[in-house]
This record gives structure tokens, sequence and C-alpha cells, in this order.
């Protein structure tokens, strides 16, 4: 065989194995236009509690403003600012020099009230059988019996303007009326204090347990309040409130809805909603604004499918479905609630169907397609959207 030979059986040889393989570039390239690879899932039901956050302000339980009671000059601050006192804790010391000597003047009285006492009703024991034999007369007995009341109704009086000064006594010395963390002080030492001061001496706040005040519309409110009888028709008063700080952190505690303390704001129709807290790490501080996730809708049997399982053609959603036999068909659906990147499916699908979830684009009605397990992505939100479609 000679050079020439060879050469036109080798360029033949080569272009027989390019058109094989071109031949089977076109047969894969066939088949896999013919069976799609999509990712599907299997819709199931599941209970959703859909929920819906709301701005709220935190208030203490109790605030008892400290006030005197007595008119004085504070000698003594008795608390650390801004630490937790218990209730009778002393708090500020006005100078008692006055009323010490008040309560003196006073006992002073009585003990002369009372010699004068001890001396009248002497005298109408020594009277007495005097009037009985005529040795005297009525009328001085009478007289007798009259001081020795006056003195009774004397001692009387006398002990209870002591008992009043030693009360301004006690006063001087202003005592906590409740446990809870105390502010800074108003008044330092040496100021004049009166009973009729606009300005408190200081502010103590029970902040073990604090309020979440919530403002939202009343007919929301009247939804909230029947899905609590529903589900809790005796512990109504315990529906679970999760309460977010501004960093969007949980505070440790959930709070309680109290609906025996709602009221209607009659210039915006709006439902104050108190709802009560565990504050026992100090957490939420009086004044701060949180976030309260309120319930909203609840549902035992919801069917639930991913947000990118939805197409719309036409303006109307719908679903890709894989039968039995890996042919797919879209079908229209009826969607609720955007809650966590799942459409919840008010109609138009059934538990137990695959539906799929990424391959659209490559779909049409009637086609076989080969399927794998859809898997969420790490990072989906989980944002409720309040807008159902």
């Amino acid at each position: 065989m000679d050079m020439k030979q060879v050469l036109q059986l080798s360029v033949t040889s080569i272009a027989v194995a390019l058109g094989l393989s071109a031949c089977s570039g076109n047969a894969a390239e066939q088949s896999e236009q013919r069976t799609p690879l999509v990712a599907v899932t299997t819709v199931i039901t599941s209970p959703l509690e859909i929920t819906e956050d709301y701005p709220g302000r935190v208030a203490a339980v109790r605030t008892a403003d400290i006030r005197a009671q007595v008119s004085g000059i504070v000698q003594r601050r008795l608390f650390q600012q801004g630490t937790d006192i218990k209730a009778g804790q002393p708090l500020f010391q006005i100078n008692p020099a006055p009323f010490q000597a008040d309560v003196d003047t006073a006992a002073a009285t009585l003990k002369r009230s009372e010699a004068v006492l001890a001396r009248a009703q002497i005298q109408v024991l020594r009277l007495r059988p005097l009037m009985q034999t005529d040795a005297i007369s009525q009328q001085s007995y009478d007289d007798a019996v009259s001081q020795r009341d006056q003195a009774e109704a004397e001692v009387a009086q006398a002990r209870a303007t002591l008992a009043r000064r030693k009360l301004d006594l006690k006063f001087a010395t202003i005592d906590s009326p409740i446990s809870g963390r105390i502010e800074q002080a108003q008044m330092t030492e040496g100021a004049l204090v009166t009973p009729t001061d606009s300005t408190p001496l200081a502010k103590v706040q029970q902040i073990d347990q604090v309020y979440v005040d919530v403002r939202q519309p009343a007919s929301s409110f009247d939804a909230l309040r029947s899905t609590y009888a529903a589900e809790h028709p005796t512990k109504q008063s315990n529906a679970p409130i999760m309460i977010l700080r501004s960093d969007d952190r949980a505070v440790a505690q959930k709070g309680r809805i109290l609906f025996s303390g709602v009221s209607v704001d009659p210039g915006t129709g709006d439902a104050l909603v108190r709802v009560l807290v565990d504050n026992n790490k100090r957490e939420l501080l009086p004044g701060m604004y949180v976030r309260a996730r309120l319930p909203k809708f609840s549902y035992n049997n919801a069917l639930q499918i991913p947000e990118q399982a939805v197409v719309r053609l036409g303006g109307k959603p719908q679903v890709w479905v894989m039968g039995p036999d890996h042919k797919v068909f879209a079908t229209n659906v009826v969607l609720g609630e955007l809650v966590h990147g799942y459409y919840r499916v008010r109609d138009g699908l059934k538990s137990g169907e695959k539906i799929v979830v990424e391959g659209q684009e490559r779909l049409s009605l009637g086609i076989e397609v080969a399927s794998q397990a859809w898997r969420p992505t790490a990072n989906e939100g989980r944002k409720l959207s309040r807008d159902g479609i």
C-alpha cells in the first residue's frame, strides 16, 4: 500500500469517528431535552400559626413616687442610686429634731392631763358620800363629776396629739412603699422638702415583672381573642407571647396577654393590649421599645408549599404537579398567607401530591421528567408577609 492510500484511509477513519461522536452527542442532547431534570417535593399538612409583630413599650408593673409627708431639711440619702431595694427600706432622713421636740411636748401635756384627771377622780370619790348625807349640795357634786369628765377628754386629746407627733417623727424617715429598682435622687442633702412639692424625691419601679403595652386595631384584637378562645378555652389569660428586643433577639421569658386589661382609645379606635412578662434577668427596662409577636391565625392542618414552586401564567398562580408516571401538568392554586418563605394553599392541591420546585422553565404539558428531592437552602427566609393572596 503506497503512502497516498494510507493518508486516504486515515482521513476516512477520522471522519467516521467524528460523525459517530456527533451522533452520540445529538442523541444525548435529545434525550436530555425529552426528560429534563427537576427538583420536586411532596405536599404535606402540618400545624401552622401565623404571627404578626407589633411595636410595644415596656412599663413597670408598679411605680411609686417617693414624697415627703412632713416638712423639713433632708439630712441624708440612705440608698445607692440605681439599685434594687426592698419594701420598707429607709431612703431619706429628714432632720428629726423638731419632731422629737413635738413628741416630748405632747408627752408632757399628756402627763399633766393624766395628773388633772387623777385629782378629779379622787375629788368625785370624796364628795360622793358627802352628797349622800346632804353634807354638800347636788350642784357641788355635779360640778366635780363634770370636771372629771372634762379631764378624761383632755387626756384622750393629749394621747391623740402624742400619737400624731410620734407619727410625724416616724415620717421624718422616708421608707419605700414597694420593692423594686430606685432611680436617681431628685433632691440632695440640705434641701427643704414639703408634702406639697410637685417633684418627687425619687421614683421606685417594680421590674421583676413588666408590662408591654401594644396597640393594634380593635378588629385585630377581636380576631386574637377569638383565636385563643378556641385554642385555650380555660387559659385565655396565659396566652404565650414572644417579646423581641430592638436587635431581634427574643427575651428569655415569654409574655402573657391580659385580656381583662384591654382598653380602646376613643380617638384612634386602637385597642391597648397589655402583655405581662416575667423579668427576673432585668432584660426589659421601663421605657424601652420592643416588639410583641402576637398570633394572628392558627391552622391545625395547613398545606404549605415553597414560594419558588409557584409560577404565574396570565396573572394566575399555578403549580407544576408530577404524576405517578413522572409526567407533569400545571394546576391552578388559591394561595393564602406567605409565611417563612412558604405559601399556605387554600385550594388546588392535596396532601401527598408531588410538585416541582425547581426547573419549571423546561417544562411543558404532559412531558416526562426525571426528578430529584428538593432541598431548601440554609439561608431561606423565615419572615412573615402580611399580605395574603
